[in-house]
């Protein structure tokens, strides 16, 4: 295990969050200081989470996130994962970590080389960077600062419950979260189980035209 610099909580606030579909849930809104990348990422309480809260990493992703692409998952992730921690009590990371870590531009550069053919992964390397820069010790410190020391982790990907469990906090069960596949996103999908080994299962129509 890693010893993590302690972080603190910086700002509360009460934030209505209104989604498309309807979902609509009251949230506080959490910033801390002291985080070891510097970044402003955010903790949502959501619901009244227990002893071992329902926890969502979720890496910023402007285009899916605001604008809806649907060359990813990350918008439908988030709304499913805000409803799913509002019943069960728990807290959404947000963190600031545009194209897993490598920021936007490079992430619009990388969709040029997936037009080509290239994965997400590969296409990252094509550029010189990371298949996945990011780091996760901030998100142990902002958990660890909120007093939360084991979660259930709602994610598909495993490294996210690797980093987490090293940094300090214990992950009781990973739990997937859907699987929102289209004509569109099947090879970025498809591409995550594959290559780092996400708990996907694709739907078998969507799965034979992306091979």
């Amino acid at each position: 295990m890693t010893t993590v610099a302690a972080a603190e909580v910086r700002t509360r606030v009460r934030i209505p969050l209104r989604f498309d579909g309807g979902l609509a849930v009251e949230a506080e809104a959490v910033t801390f200081r002291g985080l070891s990348d510097g970044l402003e990422h955010l903790a949502f309480v959501l619901g009244e989470p227990g002893p071992v809260p329902l926890v969502r990493m979720h890496s910023e992703c402007l285009t899916g996130d605001v604008f809806g692409s649907a060359r990813c998952d990350c918008g439908p992730q988030l709304g499913e994962s805000v409803a799913r921690i509002a019943e069960a009590g728990g807290y959404l990371l947000y963190l600031r970590q545009e194209g897993r870590g490598i920021g936007l531009y490079n992430k619009l550069d990388a969709y040029a080389l997936q037009d080509d053919g290239l994965d997400t992964y590969a296409a990252n390397a094509a550029l010189g960077l990371p298949e996945d820069a990011r780091d996760y010790t901030a998100a142990a410190q902002m958990l660890q600062a909120l007093g939360v020391a084991r979660v259930d982790l709602l994610s598909n990907n495993p490294d996210k419950a690797a980093q987490l469990t090293a940094g300090g906090v214990d992950v009781r069960e990973r739990v997937r979260t859907g699987v929102f596949a289209t004509e569109t996103n099947v090879r970025y999908l498809r591409a995550k189980v594959e290559h780092t080994g996400h708990s996907l299962t694709l739907p078998a129509g969507l799965g034979h035209i992306a091979s």
